[in-house]
């Protein structure tokens, strides 16, 4: 009898026409509806069980989510959308970007493509083992002070390439069991890095559901030392983190040398991480295995620090934490390369052009096949914006498809050589740097900056 009352109410809901208008409405945590393929669902209840996390949801809230939800998404997750089921959708309608995207997803999933994932993961964990192994004699069996700052640069390239494998779990699972990548996860991201997965999940896919907006997305709120357009001089406020941006005096006065202190900021940044991390799992926000985050952490900070202890004095122990922070500094100068010359804009992100705005919002670099291994995947940035189930072994493969469906639809498809792009982000900090000193009272400019910048 339940089951046949159910049949019942879903086909009464089939045949209720909702409006986009009337959709628009429910854009709220408690009273949230959305559409996909003409369909709309009620997941106000379903909103913190959601796997991905509250922000996709609540990000694009009362739209039609057709292209991220097929983004993120495997085929099996649809067998869960019926019991959400409200109406359809009676004005529903799809741009020829979104079909053509659409198209390429079931390509791809036709030539197995989100399926086979390759020995990336297994080659990365092996990298990460012997630079973790390496790292540990040079401090234990050497007495040369060299050597110990060395296997602190040893250190900082093990975080990276630990980041890599956290990224990519985050995305889709890495191994062939649910319980065998999340044991990756926590492995290579809390106890051998110090972050957090369950924070780079949350942040991350923030950041992918609304790249480039300068109030949704946190990797571009950076304030007070970073401001990538002089929109975020309106001290707006970030949804993500719940609170404004305040740009006040201090504000004003370290984004005007930003593109001066890029570099040694990103040296340190790693801390940034740190703190997020904890902040997070000490919140209260629901946050999925909080246990295990905690403990995984805990791990990072006795291993970590007791490995310093061990080295002869205080000298050569900050030399060590330094020269650890620098290095995986490239790794945050990449996260940074991807987005911040790119386009930029203020609101909600916008589901029914998801397409347009991956691709305007993210730079590629280019770089040989051999380099692969080094930029982790983010080399291929529009690609994996799109398409960010697909294992970073094939996004080479599918770049020629992407860029021929930007070249038909006459959308943007940008791309840079690693120095290229860096010319570009310390262009784009310069800019609002030099923005910032007009605002007020001038910013006093020692006579080193005036020389500098006579020629521009």
């Amino acid at each position: 009898m339940a089951m046949e009352d159910e049949k019942m109410a879903a086909a009464a809901a089939a045949e209720r026409h909702i409006t986009s208008d009337e959709l628009a409405k429910h854009n709220q945590p408690s009273d949230l509806w959305i559409s996909i393929q003409g369909k709309v669902y009620d997941v106000t209840d379903w909103l913190h069980s959601h796997p991905g996390g509250d922000i996709p949801l609540v990000s694009l809230a009362g739209q039609d989510v057709t292209d991220s939800f097929v983004a993120y998404h495997p085929p099996s997750a649809w067998h869960h959308l019926d019991r959400f089921l409200i109406g359809r959708l009676s004005d529903y309608r799809v741009s020829d970007v979104s079909k053509d995207y659409r198209r390429l997803v079931v390509e791809f999933t036709k030539l197995g493509f989100f399926e086979r994932k390759g020995h990336v993961t297994a080659l990365t964990l092996l990298f990460t083992c012997l630079l973790f192994i390496v790292s540990v004699y040079g401090v234990l069996f050497s007495s040369r002070p060299l050597v110990h700052l060395l296997s602190g640069g040893l250190m900082g390239f093990l975080w990276i390439q630990s980041g890599w494998i956290g990224h990519d779990s985050g995305h889709y699972r890495v191994t062939t069991s649910v319980w065998s990548t999340r044991f990756v996860q926590v492995l290579t991201g809390n106890c051998l890095a110090g972050i957090s997965i369950a924070w780079w999940k949350r942040n991350h896919n923030a950041h992918h559901i609304a790249v480039n907006s300068l109030d949704f997305d946190p990797d571009l709120q950076h304030m007070p030392f970073f401001a990538v357009s002089s929109k975020l001089f309106n001290s707006i406020t970030s949804y993500f983190y719940e609170r404004k941006m305040n740009f006040d005096a201090v504000s004003r006065f370290l984004v005007s040398y930003q593109h001066w202190t890029f570099y040694p900021v990103m040296c340190i940044a790693r801390i940034n991480l740190f703190a997020q991390s904890v902040l997070l799992l000490l919140s209260k926000k629901k946050v999925p295995n909080r246990g295990q985050e905690i403990i995984g952490i805990m791990v990072f900070w006795v291993w970590y620090p007791f490995l310093v202890s061990f080295l002869p004095n205080w000298t050569e122990r900050v030399a060590f934490i330094l020269a650890s922070f620098a290095v995986t500094g490239i790794q945050h100068i990449q996260f940074c390369l991807n987005h911040f010359s790119s386009s930029v804009y203020v609101g909600h992100p916008c589901g029914t052009d998801w397409f347009e705005k991956q691709t305007v919002g993210s730079l590629n670099i280019d770089c040989p096949p051999w380099m692969d291994w080094f930029h982790g995947g983010l080399q291929f940035q529009v690609e994996h914006h799109l398409f960010p189930r697909l294992p970073r072994c094939h996004l080479r493969k599918i770049a020629p498809f992407v860029k021929e469906l930007c070249k038909k639809h006459n959308l943007e498809y940008s791309s840079a050589t690693f120095w290229e792009a860096n010319k570009l982000t310390v262009r784009t900090l310069r800019t609002a740097a030099l923005q910032a000193r007009q605002i007020g009272s001038p910013v006093p400019r020692n006579l080193v900056w005036e020389a500098v910048n006579t020629h521009g």
